[in-house]
């Protein structure tokens, strides 16, 4: 029996506009043209003689029958590009995209990513860095690791590890004319930031320290920027479990204090339901949890979140 279908050419277009309820972003994602995107669904609607799309002055929105054709679609869509990629892993190594921050990539993931490659010489990875969250399939990302609630719609979340923050420093600075021995010895020292969300302001007054300018000093955009500042001896920064935890180990930094604050957030591996049958995925996967340290994974929760 013959299969009636739409015309195939017209429905990354429709899922695009779909998803971000404009044409305009919908173009610029598939790097086509605001008018191609609307011959594209006029022509789809056209052939299914029905309307998927209300059209306003400034705004589109779907009607009671393209929402729930927009969902097939999208899972069609997604279904197809998996098999593509099974389909073409088989006969040749497979790239594994992997996107995550610019201060987990530089200070844990790319320091151990020699293990993975001696492990799984057949699949090379690709890491993006950036703090936006991911469309998967648009910009061809496999795996994520994002720091957050682990609230990810319609994406597998698996929590990774949690952090604390608390001050860390070269330990030169425990020397010298004003040696680091309490938090009010800060005074004589530079801060250094990175925009993190618990900033100096929260720490400093957690500890219960006064007289500290929780605003001066140095701030950075790059988490790793501002761990290496700290380790060339330029001041004291506000370290993360796991931006830190290499060079702690190193002894390249100190922590002068006990004191520390539970981050809120915590570091999920994030990735669509259907990518863990792919091979490259499982094992990253296995791999990425083998590395988590023992004391890192004490809060782990063993559920799999499905948002």
């Amino acid at each position: 029996m013959a299969r009636r279908l739409p015309p195939l050419n017209a429905l990354p277009a429709f899922e695009a506009a779909a998803r971000h309820l404009n044409f305009s972003r919908a173009a610029d994602e598939l790097n086509l043209t605001h008018g191609a995107i609307s011959r594209a669904i006029k022509h789809l609607e056209d052939q299914l003689g029905v309307q998927l799309f209300e059209r306003a002055t400034r705004s589109v929105r779907l009607t009671p029958v393209g929402e729930p054709y927009a969902a097939a679609v999208r899972e069609a869509l997604d279904q197809l590009a998996l098999a593509t990629q099974t389909a073409t892993s088989r006969h040749s190594g497979s790239t594994l995209n992997v996107s995550t921050s610019d201060g987990f990539a530089g200070k844990w993931l790319v320091p151990r990513l020699y293990r993975f490659h001696r492990a799984h010489g057949d699949i090379d990875v690709r890491v993006s860095t950036t703090g936006k969250l991911t469309n998967f399939r648009g910009d061809g990302i496999d795996v994520a690791i994002r720091y957050g609630g682990g609230h990810y719609h319609g994406l597998t979340s698996e929590f990774l590890t949690g952090e604390e923050v608390f001050p860390v420093c070269s330990p030169k600075l425990l020397k010298g004319p004003h040696p680091l021995r309490t938090p009010q010895d800060l005074k004589h020292h530079t801060l250094i930031r990175d925009g993190y969300r618990i900033d100096w302001a929260a720490w400093l007054a957690s500890a219960g320290v006064e007289g500290v300018d929780p605003n001066s000093g140095l701030t950075f955009d790059s988490a790793t920027f501002a761990v290496e500042s700290a380790v060339q001896g330029e001041g004291v920064v506000l370290g993360r479990t796991m931006l830190v935890s290499a060079d702690l180990a190193t002894g390249r930094l100190v922590r002068p204090f006990d004191h520390a604050l539970k981050a809120v957030s915590s570091f999920y591996l994030v990735y669509p339901p259907e990518a863990i049958r792919q091979r490259k995925v499982k094992a990253f996967r296995d791999w990425l949890f083998s590395e988590i340290e023992p004391a890192e994974v004490t809060e782990r929760n063993s559920m799999i979140l499905m948002r």
